[in-house]
């Protein structure tokens, strides 16, 4: 009988080897891609890694006890880079930036609609793809509306790839090289109280996410408290960087397992199309940030991060190496984006699900 995806030559290995395959090949990745500078490298390590043994048929899988502590922490994490200075710039202007997002959002709706309706991927793949910012979200908040998270990581990370190249060529080329990110501290001297709190709002937060019926309560439930608290000046967080890497490697094994060889034939197949897409949804971004400068006032860095379609963390660590750019702004609009893809995207979805079908 010819080998599959399900029955590769991994499944026949002991369990605990599978383990120590994974996790040594999940360091390899995550190192390599960290040392090159990678966008999210810590997350697409470990997918990688999980991908190629999921492909090879092995038998592990993360515990869901486990995955549910990760997607708490990085909604801590989205909560903890958020800060009150941009509440004044968003209010300043409102109506600039709302229309700002909902152009996006309008852009990158037809080119999952296009995706969906032309069948280049399943359902509403397409849709939770081609969503601008916020990748680990759009993936997590995908697989509890029922669309294939494999497919939609593929998009969202491959975005993330060209998205985040484009924004570092382009500051640096604005601005030069400019500074040094600080060095990476794993560990950290714990400070207490932060960090006990972070892990109480990590706890708590599901459970509020799911009395107020929120989509994906144990992602959104600790980010909506985390954000009120610390709005509140109630809440410090501490997150340290060896908790959040751990987070980012359950995900991507989560992910990255769940993969078959028929997944990745119909990754390869749909390839040229989704670059196009993603191209095509830089392209629209840019010249709405062109807009921006030219009619708002917005100087051309700023406008080009605040419009980007990458993650919200990516965007955060290009526009702190840039210098002189506005972060209040750009972080404002980045997070107006993302609340409204968080509340609409699920009739979004089911919207571009229907016409898709008629």
């Amino acid at each position: 009988m010819p080998e599959t995806a399900e029955s590769g030559a991994l499944s026949l290995w002991p369990r605990w080897q599978q383990w120590v395959v994974l996790v040594i090949g999940s360091l390899i990745f995550a190192g390599a891609l960290e040392y090159a500078h990678f966008p999210a490298g810590l997350l697409m390590g470990p997918m990688l890694a999980g991908l190629l043994m999921g492909v090879n048929g092995t038998t592990v899988r993360v515990p869901q006890p486990l995955m549910l502590c990760a997607q708490a922490v990085i909604g801590c994490l989205i909560a903890a880079s958020l800060s009150p200075a941009s509440i004044p710039a968003f209010v300043q202007d409102w109506p600039l930036f709302l229309g700002v997002v909902l152009a996006t959002l309008a852009g990158s709706s037809l080119l999952g609609w296009l995706i969906s309706s032309w069948r280049v991927l399943p359902g509403t793949v397409g849709v939770w793809g081609s969503a601008p910012g916020a990748a680990t979200a759009m993936v997590l908040m995908a697989g509890t509306f029922g669309a294939d998270q494999r497919l939609v990581a593929f998009m969202q990370y491959f975005r993330i790839i060209l998205v985040t190249a484009t924004a570092t060529i382009v500051a640096r080329l604005w601005v030069g090289e400019g500074g040094d990110l600080p060095a990476m501290v794993w560990f950290p001297s714990i400070d207490w109280p932060a960090f006990l709190t972070t892990l109480g709002i990590a706890a708590c937060g599901p459970f509020l996410g799911r009395l107020v019926r929120l989509p994906n309560p144990v992602f959104l439930g600790p980010m909506v408290l985390g954000i009120a608290l610390k709005f509140s000046g109630i809440a410090t967080f501490q997150l340290p960087e060896w908790l959040l890497a751990l987070s980012y490697m359950l995900v991507g094994w989560s992910i990255g397992l769940r993969f078959t060889r028929q997944t990745l034939q119909q990754m390869r197949r749909a390839l040229p199309m989704v670059t196009l897409s993603i191209i095509a949804l830089i392209v629209f971004c840019g010249l709405i940030g062109v807009l921006l400068w030219r009619f708002a006032g917005v100087d051309p860095l700023t406008a080009y991060l605040a419009t980007s379609p990458g993650g919200m963390d990516s965007v955060a660590v290009i526009a702190a190496a840039s210098g002189n750019v506005d972060i209040s702004f750009i972080m404002a609009l980045q997070l107006l984006r993302f609340a409204i893809l968080m509340v609409f995207g699920p009739s979004l979805a089911r919207m571009v699900a229907r016409l898709v079908k008629e």
